[in-house]
């Protein structure tokens, strides 16, 4: 049976902004936002390529909306924002311009297609949880503004969803997974000094030859039940070591001449955190309740270290069997999984995600390494 064609019809302005992409403002009705737009949820496909940029509905704010669109009269004036595809149609309103116009805009119609879910011509950038909403109000004729950008392209799209949320509440582990799939040129500089973090957290946990290979947990990855590390803790590892003058990878961090060198940092990575694993086999891969080894507070504190042993190999006989000598140093002397720290008298359990227990526990590696090698 053929599909019978539909599509929404409604006056709008049109501009361009950054690389001559059309952006369009409207209003259209609440009901026919989830009509012409998917919601693209964050996703990993087979290929372990990344797929959308939403995070999950949240029900709570959904049903919070909905009774106050029931209320009656409301205003309603925040715009959604969409992605559009370029299958609309925009035809130029026929006239003189207005006298003192100042041609920033042009008016005109704005044609829609309504295709089945998958493959709709827009996606939702911001506003979701409010389109979902209005979708499922009283009021289905309520007019919402809405201003929409014409691209295909995701990697734009990602772009814009980071820049408009990046005020609100937005979970660290979604953008910290969005980063690496985005051009930089359009990120503001504090976003982009994440990018680096972030894109090899995501080679640590999808390369086979990585030590973190398929452990730690992403916003993607729920279904994955091997994974017991948080990603939040290895790019804090990583950003700390980063920022350090002193650490093992701020040689190789972006300059304002030149980019963050991902792959000298992603081999250092590589080797030392490979070095931790021969060292403490029994102490790896297990979930962090069994072994804090995995916890946040070992993973930032083991960092700590990596800065120090490198530091003091200096370039010199830094090769893996190097960076295994270094580590067991402190083997004996550990309390991953059993036992007490020495010198603390704290249990290896009782270590939690504190500024304190994780400065504890740096101060202890250290002190044990140092000691080690006088």
């Amino acid at each position: 049976m053929t599909e019978i064609y539909q599509e929404i019809v409604v006056r709008a302005l049109r501009t361009t902004q950054g690389d001559d992409l059309d952006v369009y403002a409207l209003f259209i009705r609440g009901s026919d936002l989830v009509r012409i737009a998917d919601i693209t949820r964050l996703a990993r496909d087979e290929s372990n390529a990344l797929k959308g940029f939403q995070r999950p509905e949240i029900r709570s704010h959904v049903k919070g909306i909905i009774q106050y669109l029931n209320q009656g009269n409301v205003l309603f004036p925040n715009a959604i924002i969409l992605a559009l595809s370029s299958d609309i149609k925009f035809t130029a309103s026929r006239g003189t311009k207005p006298t003192g116009d100042e041609g920033i805009a042009q008016a005109g119609t704005l044609r829609i297609p309504i295709h089945k879910m998958g493959e709709r011509s827009a996606w939702i950038v911001d506003g979701q949880q409010r389109s979902l909403a209005l979708a499922k109000a009283e009021n289905a004729d309520l007019p919402v503004p809405v201003v929409g950008f014409v691209s295909d392209n995701l990697t734009t799209q990602r772009e814009q969803f980071i820049l408009v949320n990046k005020a609100k509440p937005l979970p660290t582990r979604l953008i910290n997974e969005l980063l690496p799939e985005t051009s930089s040129i359009l990120l503001p500089k504090e976003l982009s000094a994440k990018k680096a973090p972030a894109e090899l957290c995501g080679l640590l946990n999808r390369d086979p030859e990585s030590p973190f290979y398929k452990l730690i947990k992403r916003l993607s990855d729920q279904k994955d039940t091997s994974s017991v590390v948080t990603d939040t803790s290895v790019i804090t590892m990583i950003k700390h070591s980063m920022s350090n003058p002193l650490g093992a990878l701020y040689p190789y961090k972006s300059s304002n001449d030149e980019a963050a060198n991902v792959e000298a940092m992603y081999q250092l990575l590589v080797h030392f955190w490979k070095a931790v694993k021969q060292c403490f086999p029994s102490a790896w891969g297990l979930d962090p309740k069994n072994s804090r080894l995995m916890h946040s507070a070992g993973i930032i504190a083991m960092g700590v270290l990596m800065d120090r042993i490198y530091a003091k190999l200096n370039g010199y006989n830094n090769n893996y069997e190097s960076l295994v000598q270094e580590i067991s140093r402190i083997v004996p002397h550990c309390a991953w999984t059993s036992g007490k720290w020495p010198g603390i008298d704290i249990a290896w359990n009782e270590l939690e995600h504190t500024k304190k227990d994780i400065k504890t526990l740096q101060d202890t590696l250290l002190r044990l390494y140092i000691t080690s090698i006088r």
